[in-house]
């Protein structure tokens, strides 16, 4: 019935795989977990090996890095069962009925996403402090939120979808780095028309990061925003659309401006125990502006 589907890089995925593991055997359904490891430290793939003592389980060690489209793409093709569930491998189940929620609302030609959430109290790590915030004000919605906009509200971290619809789409493998793999899916999925049901059944995402490294991150994720762009894929974001239109009316260069000499002071303001989101809406703006040349 379901293939759980893993990618892991540099991430302990024991706890996670255990209650996995653990509801799939109540259920009593047809199950597979397949763990892909994709270039992570021996450090972690030592701490991984533990999970092939669990039935239904393949554990694999690619070579090389994937990227984050290849190898999900590679765990779709490899699974056996006819709804596939991906998951990010920095994540929590958040109680004992996760998977039975997904059993219930199995649909044929069905994409349905779960959400994701972020723990109440802030970390006790001022560095991890700007990407906690971020989650909880930003990507933390409920059903209903994310059902207003179904395709711009898709974020590949917890999604249940057919195995052969996936095939039919697959996710771009020119996107290596980070950003914006799931804005392409769901874009792909809008143009098939393909329903997305979104349901209250949260992934909690453990993985913070620090805000250098979270700011990195976005900085990849502008770079591969306006890459695709330019090579003529139709893609919609609301940074580019805003970048678009300051463009069209001649301001951009004014932003460039801007942003040289205030980028200093914008980290600051993320990395500080307030940041700001409108600070950080228009350090992406720059970053593009930036990009664009």
């Amino acid at each position: 019935m379901l293939s759980i589907l893993i990618p892991v890089f540099n991430f302990d995925i024991r706890p996670l795989v255990a209650a996995l593991h653990g509801q799939c055997e109540r259920s009593g359904a047809a199950f597979e977990i397949l763990c892909f490891d994709d270039g992570s430290t021996d450090g972690f793939k030592t701490k991984n090996r533990e999970i092939w003592k669990h039935t239904n389980l393949i554990y694999k060690e690619l070579p090389q890095n994937l990227g984050r489209s290849a190898i999900r793409n590679a765990l779709g093709l490899a699974a056996r069962f006819d709804y596939l569930l991906f998951m990010d491998c920095d994540s929590l189940v958040p109680d004992a009925s996760y998977l039975q929620k997904y059993f219930d609302h199995l649909q044929p030609g069905t994409v349905v996403y779960g959400g994701r959430s972020y723990q109440p109290i802030p970390p006790t790590d001022p560095s991890l402090y700007f990407h906690w915030y971020y989650g909880r004000q930003r990507e933390q919605t409920t059903a209903a939120q994310r059902s207003k906009a179904p395709y711009h509200s898709f974020m590949t971290n917890n999604f249940v979808i057919p195995r052969q619809l996936f095939l039919d789409i697959l996710f771009d493998e020119s996107l290596r780095q980070y950003g914006h793999e799931d804005t392409l899916f769901g874009l792909e999925l809008a143009r098939r028309k393909v329903p997305i049901l979104h349901i209250d059944n949260p992934l909690e995402h453990i993985g913070l990061e620090p805000v250098a490294v979270f700011l990195e991150k976005t900085k990849r994720g502008v770079e591969n925003l306006a890459r695709l762009h330019k090579s003529g894929k139709k893609i919609e974001t609301r940074l580019l659309t805003t970048f678009l239109a300051l463009k069209k009316w001649g301001l951009a260069g004014v932003l460039s401006f801007v942003f040289r000499f205030s980028s200093g002071w914008m980290v600051k303001n993320l990395s500080s125990k307030s940041p700001n989101l409108r600070v950080f809406d228009f350090y992406k703006l720059g970053l593009l502006t930036k990009e664009w040349g």
